[in-house]
């Protein structure tokens, strides 16, 4: 397990889980409980969540690891800065 990173592993779990429930659905196995109209409403949600939750944290440095990478970078030269729009 320690050859992969915990973002791969979660990706897969999730992947797996879509599958699986695409599969059950397809075979009428399986279906989600409420109307159409809320199972849309509860998946855009869900996906609006994820996309926001993701844009925000993408190098948006606002964790510890987050912050000392900055640091680094701004040492090394390495990130555009205002003066250079």
């Amino acid at each position: 397990m320690n050859n992969f990173d915990k973002g791969t592993i979660i990706r897969t779990i999730v992947l797996a889980i879509a599958l699986i429930n695409q599969f059950l659905t397809g075979f009428g196995l399986y279906k989600i409980p409420g109307t159409e109209d809320e199972q849309t409403a509860v998946i855009s949600s869900i996906f609006t969540f994820i996309t926001a939750s993701i844009a925000w944290f993408k190098n948006n440095y606002v964790t510890a690891k987050g912050k000392k990478q900055k640091e680094i970078l701004k040492k090394e030269g390495l990130m555009k800065s205002k003066s250079d729009d």
